[in-house]
């Protein structure tokens, strides 16, 4: 029995063909101890880790690079909660700066809503602002604010009219001391008056003497200025002269150069005239050339004509011989003429035989032949009335049949008007009840608007009311003039002088041309003719009758 030993730390061997049978055997069976070798753990591991190629070294790298880990680890966790290493003090400003942080942030919070909130009020206080600017700018305030002046302007009136007044009163005595104080100050003025004559008349000698000697100097240079225009006169007559010079040679080059114009243009008339002479002369050669050739073309027309006048003889002459030769000829002729005349009557009487037979002939063909075509032409026409009848027939039906469907559509057509006009009647219907709920719901929205705009102008008018009252006490706690204030502050919107209506009072305008503005129905005039006119009492009334019982 082959046996596994294992001695020194090395694996003798064993069989690899090993029956089953043996291997149940020794795994029954107990170990036998004296074959059996004890080894120390150490070597044990050793053992085993070669027979798993364990590489030793790496691991115990490992293990060490691991227990490094965990101890920095570690001393990352203790040193954590120092407050003395660097990493403690940056940790520590680093929450530091967290925490400002945070209470910036929560102070910026803070700002921005009271920012928010002034923001807000500042807006409100603008929205008021301009809500009281515009109201103030309503024509009515405006007329309110300019009442307002007028008085502001009779209260001023009234305090220069005192003050005017407190002026005269006080003038009176004011005069005496008012004219000692007038003498005193003349008195100083004439003394300062003298005083600066004195020292006038000195500042006018030293301007004298100064003026004097700027004379003097104006003299000098008068002089020298005299010398350079002197100078200047001689050059410019030099140059004058020069000028001239120049001038009379371009004007004698000129005259010389309109001489030569002169006499080219006289040489030239001249030739002219010789010209005109000779082309005189030219003219009445071509004119006695031309002369000269109507003669000779007359000639030679008279000679042309008297030509023709002895052609036409000589014809004329040759004409009457031929004429005399065909007079013969035609005598002789006369009697070959009547041999022929009855030699043809005779040929022309059997040609007119042998023609009539074959008319004959052709008219009897032509008989028989119309009476045939006379013969298909019935048939023909018999045919064609079988056809046309049947046509006829067949048109009659399908109009008869057109007719039916005609019918058919066109009581269609009548129940689909029908119908048609039954959905529109319907939709007629719809819209009419539609346009009356949007008419009525119109009306009901000009309703909610006419009492809204009530509201408004009520409101309006409230507020106004409330201005107005405040403005008119205020005045009339600065001993204003508060008339125009009450009369401008009135009811109702306008500034008519009729009735309110609808928190409006109107204008009421005279009908002609001038459109001026009727007065208010309520005045004295009114009153009175009212009195005279409506008797509170029967017997005063009687009495202003005349009436006495």
């Amino acid at each position: 029995m082959a046996a596994s030993v294992v001695q020194y730390g090395r694996r003798r061997g064993s069989s690899k063909k090993v029956s089953s049978a043996d291997e149940a055997n020794r795994m029954i069976q107990p170990p036998d101890l004296r074959q059996v070798t004890v080894l120390p753990k150490a070597e044990w591991l050793k053992i085993q880790d070669r027979l798993h190629q364990v590489n030793t070294y790496k691991d115990s790298i490992r293990e060490a690079a691991q227990q490094r880990e965990a101890m920095h680890l570690r001393s990352k966790e203790v040193v954590k909660s120092w407050s003395n290493t660097i990493a403690g003090q940056r940790q520590k400003k680093l929450e530091a700066k967290k925490i400002r942080e945070q209470i910036e942030e929560e102070q910026r919070k803070l700002t921005d809503i009271e920012e928010a909130k002034y923001q807000e009020q500042k807006r409100k206080e603008a929205i008021t602002k301009a809500r009281a600017q515009q109201y103030y700018q309503t024509d009515r305030v405006k007329g309110f604010h300019r009442v307002l002046l007028l008085t502001e302007v009779l209260k001023e009136r009234e305090a220069q009219i005192e003050l005017k007044q407190r002026i005269q009163s006080t003038s009176k005595d004011m005069d005496k001391e008012f004219i000692n104080m007038t003498k005193s100050r003349e008195d100083e003025a004439l003394r300062q008056e003298q005083q600066k004559a004195l020292e006038k008349k000195l500042e006018r000698q030293a301007v004298a003497e100064d003026l004097t000697k700027q004379i003097k100097e104006n003299d000098l240079a008068k002089e020298r200025e005299k010398l350079e225009d002197k100078k200047e006169g001689e050059e410019i007559q030099h140059l004058r002269q020069l000028y001239l010079w120049e001038q009379r040679m371009e004007t004698e080059k000129k005259v010389e150069q309109k001489r030569n114009i002169m006499q080219a243009h006289l040489e030239h008339l001249s030739k002219r005239d010789v010209i005109r002479a000779i082309e005189t002369q030219k003219q009445e050669v071509e004119e006695e050339r031309r002369q000269l050739f109507l003669s000779a073309k007359q000639n030679m027309m008279r000679l042309r004509k008297d030509k023709e006048t002895e052609l036409f003889r000589e014809a004329q002459v040759h004409r009457d011989r031929i004429m005399d030769k065909l007079t013969a000829t035609l005598q002789e002729q006369t009697v070959n003429e009547e041999e022929r005349v009855a030699k043809a009557v005779a040929e022309r009487d059997a040609q007119l035989a042998q023609q009539q037979q074959d008319e004959e002939e052709k008219k009897a063909a032509m008989l028989k032949s119309i009476t045939a075509h006379r013969e298909a032409m019935r048939q023909e026409k018999e045919q064609r009335d079988m056809v046309a009848h049947q046509n006829a027939q067949d048109t009659l039906q399908a109009k008869k049949e057109a007719d039916r469907i005609f019918l058919e559509k066109q009581q269609l057509k009548a129940q689909q008007m029908k119908v048609d006009g039954r959905i529109l009647q319907d939709l007629y219907a719809n819209q009419m009840a539609e346009k009356c709920a949007r008419h009525q719901q119109l009306r009901r929205e000009q309703h909610d608007l006419e009492a809204k705009n009530e509201e408004l102008i009520a409101e309006e008018e409230k507020q106004f009311q409330q201005y107005t009252k405040h403005i008119i006490h205020a005045a009339a706690e600065a001993e204003r003039n508060v008339l125009p204030l009450r009369k401008a502050a009135r009811d109702g919107i306008g500034g008519g002088l009729g009735p309110i209506y609808g928190a409006v009072r109107p204008s009421y305008l005279v009908q002609d041309i001038t459109g001026a503005q009727m007065p208010k129905y309520v005045s004295g005039t009114t009153q009175n003719i009212k009195e005279l006119n409506e008797a509170v009492d029967i017997h005063d009334a009687k009495k202003r009758l005349g009436f006495t019982w």
